[in-house]
This record gives structure tokens, C-alpha cells and sequence, in this order.
């Protein structure tokens, strides 16, 4: 199975093949990857997730598994480290904030112009300013 490209601060949802008995489900993990690591068919990733009561869970997974079914690409993420083990000390909203990335572009808010109004006042996202 050719899985998508993706790298250290993506959000990824990795569908895992669960064995239980003679049943067979899939299970969903979604999650940051905080790092990829080894050579050839040994290679990993790690995934890290916030789980219930904001506990974090962790899980890694061999990139060439059978029992992978899927690998979906929900973000990428704009980080400047390979191994992101920091964000196990962050806690709550800090530790899944990584910054989006738009292919290889950062996208950057909006900033609106000023716009004059009829009596010379500058207006500029929603304050007045009045010229001299």
C-alpha cells in the first residue's frame, strides 16, 4: 500500500486493523506526529494524541504494516525540529498547537487597508482615527 508523505507536525488518522478473537475492526488514531524514525522496512512513526481527562497517549507504528489500512493527511503542520518531545511537557490547547502549512507557503492573516470616510476620518478595522 503507498502511503501519503507527511512529516513531524502533521495531524495524521491512522487506521489501525484491530485483531480481537476471530473478529477484525479498524480503529481510528488520530494525532500529531511527534517523530519518524529508522532505515528501510524497521522504520517508525510516532504519533501523540490528547486523550480523555487530558491525559496524553502515545502510540508508534511500523511504517510498513499490514495492519495499517489507511494513513490520511488531515494538516500539516509548520515546525523547525524533527523530533517534537517537547510537546510532552505542554499541557491542554499548548500541546497540539503547531502552526498550519499550505504546501510550502506560511499563510499570514489578512491585514485590511484603510479606508477614508466621507468627513476625512481614517478608519481602520473598526477604529476611527480622525486626521488633522
Amino acid at each position: 500500500m503507498k502511503l501519503p508523505e507527511f512529516r513531524a507536525g502533521d495531524t495524521v488518522t491512522v487506521h489501525y486493523k484491530i485483531i480481537e478473537g476471530d473478529k477484525v475492526r479498524t480503529q481510528p488514531f488520530t494525532g500529531i506526529v511527534i517523530s519518524k524514525r529508522g532505515e528501510g522496512v524497521s522504520k517508525t512513526f510516532m504519533v501523540r494524541r490528547i486523550g480523555a481527562d487530558g491525559i496524553g497517549v502515545e502510540r508508534i507504528f511500523p511504517l510498513f504494516s499490514p495492519n495499517i489500512e489507511k494513513l490520511v493527511v488531515e494538516k500539516t503542520g509548520k515546525v523547525r525540529r524533527a523530533k517534537l518531545y517537547y510537546l510532552r511537557e505542554k499541557v491542554g490547547r499548548q500541546a497540539t498547537k503547531v502552526k498550519e502549512r499550505f504546501g510550502d507557503i506560511i499563510v499570514a492573516p489578512e491585514v485590511s487597508e484603510p479606508v477614508v470616510a466621507e468627513d476625512g476620518a481614517t478608519v481602520i478595522a473598526n477604529e476611527v482615527k480622525q486626521s488633522e
